[in-house]
């Protein structure tokens, strides 16, 4: 373990209920969703986690949280004489609480007792549904460095992108002494701005950006997080906890100019997840430094047979028969595609588990086609959730440009891409109207 890393904790924090990437979080939690087709929105921040050298881990959920305890009980097993755990804090009825979690901040000060336990000295909250590279290792030398009670992770933005974000204000040593959330015009940008030349000096190239936007990502102290939760009953770190930091305490800026998305609509997961299979990739999945890990499975390699495939990426144990077209997609583990498919700019999560040869011997004999995609369907900007079961010759495209449409049985359009849920079942010749 890297030096000064065994006195701190980790929270990782799932969210609620997730509805803005509802439907894929009808049947799990918002950390479980699965990305880049082998691995889960959790894997992110706990791999950053372990690659800095932080193996001390609580994953705070309460919505639809099985698969997610399974996945991370079957995933991430520590040394037992390192003391590394990762564990999930579900909601639960306590003598003290009997309500669900109100928010971020509610969800800590319910289980203060964790982060009082000994051998700690500083709690990092990280969210559970952002895409990125950081070494928190780097991130603590520079609270300790700076004596900060509060540490927070920005990345340097054009001002252009500012309305959909939180953007600090600092004076010249580092520390925050300003927020706003969204700034919707120039006034509001003129009084959050940093002079690109300040970045510069900092180590990293502004190139034009004079906005420091908040990750998301916090170093506390922990006796000042204690203090803060116990003397408050702030509900949310990036709205209340924060700002009110700002006027009470010493919060210094961490800067990171890597790869940062949060990806917690379907349009930023359908964009992020797709962005990862280009060539020129803003995130690569291969870094020998720092990788991403998740859930071992032992499938064989994927199967292609007179298939075209450009610019995606494909999972294990897959199997892609010939004549199909699959383009600019994500094709997820155990996922079959029938002759002559086509996939463009699709998300195609994969499937738990293998069906029997003759299951797809006898297509449609049980009144469903089989697991997988038939024979000449068309997919087309569109997510695919897990364990669907698309018959031959379906077409599934939003050809109207549709931007929302309400759920049914098949599926739904959300910022203007079609979503499968998990399970859906579309017969043969079955074609979208949208």
């Amino acid at each position: 373990m890297k030096h000064g890393m065994k006195n701190v904790l980790a929270l990782v924090l799932g969210g609620g209920q997730g509805t803005r990437l509802y439907p894929l979080t009808k049947y799990r939690s918002k950390p479980a969703v699965p990305v880049a087709g082998k691995y889960r929105l959790i894997d992110i921040p706990l791999s950053n986690c372990i690659n800095s050298g932080l193996n001390r881990c609580y994953v705070l959920t309460q919505f639809n949280s099985v698969s997610l305890h399974r996945h991370i009980r079957s995933t991430y097993g520590f040394d037992p004489f390192g003391g590394g755990f990762v564990e999930v804090l579900a909601a639960q009825q306590t003598l003290e609480n009997a309500d669900w979690y109100q928010g971020t901040a509610d969800a800590v000060r319910r289980n203060l007792r964790y982060i009082e336990q000994p051998g700690v000295e500083y709690v990092l909250i990280l969210s559970g549904d952002q895409l990125y590279r950081m070494n928190f290792q780097e991130m603590l030398e520079s609270h300790v460095k700076t004596a900060a009670d509060v540490t927070i992770a920005a990345v340097p933005v054009h001002g252009r992108e500012a309305d959909s974000l939180g953007i600090m204000r600092l004076d010249d040593t580092g520390r925050v002494v300003g927020f706003l959330e969204k700034p919707k015009t120039e006034q509001e940008l003129d009084l959050v701005r940093t002079a690109p030349a300040w970045i510069d000096a900092h180590g990293i190239p502004s190139r034009g950006r004079d906005c420091l936007a908040n990750m998301g990502i916090y170093l506390f102290n922990r006796e000042t997080l204690l203090d803060v939760l116990r003397k408050t009953d702030y509900r949310d770190f990036g709205k209340e906890v924060f700002p009110a930091s700002i006027r009470a305490r010493r919060v210094q800026v961490h800067l990171s100019d890597g790869y940062w998305e949060d990806i917690g609509t379907i349009k930023s997961f359908y964009e992020a997840n797709l962005a990862l299979a280009r060539p020129d990739t803003p995130f690569d999945l291969a870094s020998v430094e720092a990788p991403i890990y998740s859930h071992a499975r032992f499938l064989p390699p994927t199967r292609f047979d007179g298939a075209t495939i450009r610019g995606s990426l494909v999972a294990d144990g897959s199997m892609i028969e010939p004549g199909a077209a699959i383009e600019n997609s994500i094709i997820g583990v155990r996922c079959r595609v029938g002759r002559n498919v086509t996939i463009r700019d699709s998300i195609v999560m994969g499937n738990d588990v293998y069906e029997t040869p003759e299951k797809f011997a006898n297509h449609g004999a049980e009144g469903q086609p089989p697991l997988g995609i038939g024979e000449g369907s068309h997919i087309e900007g569109a997510i695919i959730d897990k364990n669907c079961r698309i018959g031959r010759n379906v077409r599934v495209a939003n050809l109207q440009g549709v931007e929302n449409t309400e759920e049914t049985p098949h599926g739904m359009i959300r910022d203007g891409v079609v979503v499968m849920p998990k399970g859906a079942v579309l017969p043969d010749g079955w074609k979208m109207e949208a």
